[in-house]
């Protein structure tokens, strides 16, 4: 199965995270997820009260004078300078586990998902750290999960988790994180995921683009990651090129979508209207699950806004509830690809999420969800995300059809994503056969 042959290709740590795996970058022993989000909130200056809050973000501004008027200004850093270690301590402190445990008596893969996003944030402020100030001008935020592949079905809630990662890609004002999450089996870390995030600097009331300090790679393996993120670049620039959106389908593609008008038409009329069923089978427009949010304050970030990692933590959850709906059985969550992080969710914002199986192939499920804020006064909806999740069903499940023209894109897309997931799928075995 797909999610578990991608356990064999992380082993063992690669030979930079061997050669990284004592050093905190200031913390005297790894810190814990706690620690994470009270470091980001000394950095940003930022209160853990909803009315200091306000005043601090205003305070802010004061910071402008120490963004850099070019990139040439920062100082360069290493890859190693941004390297963290940090542990969930579901097994030493199990008085934690309640806020992770689901259901199946293992641990929710959408605060896995909340825990990345603030590690990443921090990756980039160590990055990024101004030996000026403690208060960083910044504002650094998310602005896409590019990838994030499981290689464990099951992620155990009575082991502790250790997450690694530092930034292995900076353009002017971007910057890629990758990270590892491992988990403690019979006293050893075990791979469980790897997470590749892209976060931006923004000036410190969060509205133009800021410079970061440039990377340095040392040695052959650094220069291989950091080229990878340069690939990495150019391919999300040509998938956004060929996005459905703005290009018509393949002659392959379109193909497809003819042949599945074919099968759907029923041969004892000659009407292009008349469509039947095929066996096995279920229309799209009846397998989707929507969703509203009341975005409070207590999910606020520490930049006054909704938290990036809850908005994954819900499109996931309601993916993973229309993927149990739809194949009958407990999911998998085998990859995440692709979210867009479009616009900020303001405090107070009406979530609206819908959940859509776009795509089937034998026992897998490639949902898409779409999250969008409603604007009470202008009546306008605005959307904010859009997000990618692949899962795996217990048994094969009925394959999707589309009826419309719009559906028929919506299948596309998801194939197109599914299809990059097993691209990855087979590339990790062949460096895994490789002697």
């Amino acid at each position: 199965m797909l999610a578990l042959r991608w356990c064999t290709v992380r082993k063992a740590p690669s030979l930079l995270a061997r050669a990284l795996t004592s050093m905190t970058n200031g913390f005297q022993s790894p810190p814990d997820m706690s620690e994470v989000r009270s470091r980001l909130r000394a950095i940003v200056g930022a209160s853990t009260n909803w009315s200091d809050h306000v005043q601090a973000m205003h305070e802010r501004k004061d910071l402008h004078i120490l963004l850099a008027k070019q990139q040439e200004d920062l100082p360069p850093r290493k890859m190693n300078d941004s390297y963290i270690e940090v542990i969930l301590p579901l097994g030493s402190q199990p008085e934690l586990r309640e806020k992770y445990l689901n259901v199946h008596n293992s641990v929710r893969f959408g605060r896995i998902l909340e825990d990345l996003d603030s590690l990443g944030v921090l990756i980039c402020y160590t990055h990024t750290k101004h030996e000026a100030s403690q208060r960083s001008p910044l504002s650094i935020v998310t602005a896409l999960v590019d990838k994030i592949d499981l290689c464990k079905k099951v992620i155990y809630p009575d082991g502790d988790i250790k997450f690694t990662g530092n930034v292995s890609w900076v353009g002017k004002t971007s910057m890629e994180v990758k990270m590892h999450m491992l988990q403690l089996h019979d006293g050893t870390y075990s791979p469980v995921l790897d997470a590749t995030f892209v976060m931006v600097a923004r000036d410190p009331e969060n509205k133009r683009p800021a410079f970061v300090n440039p990377l340095i790679p040392e040695g052959q393996e650094e220069e291989e990651i950091f080229k990878k993120g340069e690939l990495n670049k150019i391919r999300r620039v040509d998938f956004s090129t060929a996005s459905l959106l703005k290009m018509a389908p393949t002659a392959e593609e379109r193909t497809v979508v003819h042949n599945i008008f074919l099968n759907t038409l029923d041969t004892r009329t000659v009407s292009f209207r008349s469509r039947v069923l095929p066996l096995n089978s279920i229309w799209m427009e009846d397998a989707k699950l929507k969703g509203l949010e009341i975005c409070h304050p207590q999910e606020r970030n520490i930049f006054n806004r909704i938290f990036g990692g809850f908005l994954m933590r819900k499109a996931f959850e309601l993916g993973w509830a229309t993927a149990c709906s739809y194949g009958g059985s407990r999911p998998y969550v085998v990859a995440v690809d692709d979210i867009m992080f479009q616009r900020p969710v303001e405090i107070g914002s009406l979530l609206l999420l819908s959940a859509q199986v776009c795509y089937t192939e034998k026992n897998y499920i490639q949902i898409r969800v779409h999250s969008e804020v409603y604007d009470s006064d202008t009546r306008e909806h605005k959307t904010t995300n859009v997000f990618h999740f692949t899962f795996m069903s217990e048994r094969e499940v009925p394959q999707i059809v589309p009826k419309t023209y719009g559906e028929s894109m919506l299948y596309l897309d998801g194939k197109r994503h599914f299809g990059a997931t097993m691209k990855k799928s087979r590339e990790v075995e062949k460096t895994t056969a490789a002697p």
